[in-house]
């Protein structure tokens, strides 16, 4: 991706099969080798589906720095592997940031006359618009400074020992690319499980954006003991179950 010194590659991992397949969309800081990615390409080799994962730029395998990355950078990625390796529609499944990308990824491929490659989402503890949403409102006076001066801003991780980063121009790129300003048309169906004590993403997020759905496309799964993650056994078992309903 990229020319130049914007020049990038991005590490894919597609298993052939038939159609409707799932394609993998990983959240902030997370890679397609994890628990849950690697849960669906069992399902996918097991039922003989098409599975198409990738890890954004900065990301897991993938080339570039991980401080350069924007919304509209790791979506420009998503749709050039799905334009590359798709064979037929899909289920987009977008776990937490990844629900935004598949969100803001229906609404280019609908923009391109595409609509018809996606059979349904699956959105796992989606993340849409957190910049604005989530983020902005809870800055403390430090972390504006820290980004007005420094371009970016630490936060201590629950997930890893190395802080989460996020930079100036992930919020202000974030702007270009909120979804929760009106009616969100995917033109498929949508499944959305959200776990109810996931400190991360407030299960009132999940509820706000079923508000922008389409009423009759849309079903929710609450999860009351379900952390942000969703990867317990229980958990898995319940994703693998809904991307079948939905195939």
């Amino acid at each position: 991706m990229g020319s130049g010194g914007d020049a990038r590659e991005i590490a894919v991992r597609n298993r052939e099969g038939s159609t409707p397949g799932v394609v993998w969309l990983g959240g902030y800081r997370s890679d397609m080798a994890g628990t849950k990615a690697e849960a669906l390409d069992q399902w996918a080799a097991g039922a003989g589906r098409q599975c198409l994962r990738h890890d954004y730029s900065g990301h897991g395998e993938s080339g570039g720095e991980f401080a350069d990355g924007t919304i509209s950078r790791w979506l420009e990625e998503s749709l050039a592997v799905f334009d590359r390796f798709a064979t037929g529609p899909q289920i987009l499944v977008g776990s937490s940031m990844g629900g935004w990308i598949a969100l803001r990824m229906a609404q280019e491929l609908r923009k391109a006359g595409q609509g018809g490659m996606l059979h349904a989402m699956v959105l796992i503890a989606p993340a849409p618009d957190f910049t604005h949403e989530l983020m902005a409102p809870q800055l403390t006076g430090d972390q504006k400074r820290q980004l007005e001066e420094r371009g970016y801003m630490e936060e201590v991780s629950e997930y890893s020992d190395e802080p989460n980063i996020f930079t100036r121009a992930l919020f202000e790129d974030g702007e270009k690319n909120r979804v929760m300003t009106g009616l969100i048309e995917t033109g498929c169906r949508v499944h959305i499980l959200q776990g109810m004590q996931d400190p991360d993403v407030p299960w009132q997020h999940a509820m706000k954006l079923a508000e922008f759905l389409p009423m009759e496309n849309v079903t929710m799964t609450l999860i009351k003991d379900g952390d942000h993650r969703l990867s317990r056994s229980e958990d898995i078992a319940l994703l693998l179950r809904t991307v079948e309903g939905l195939v």
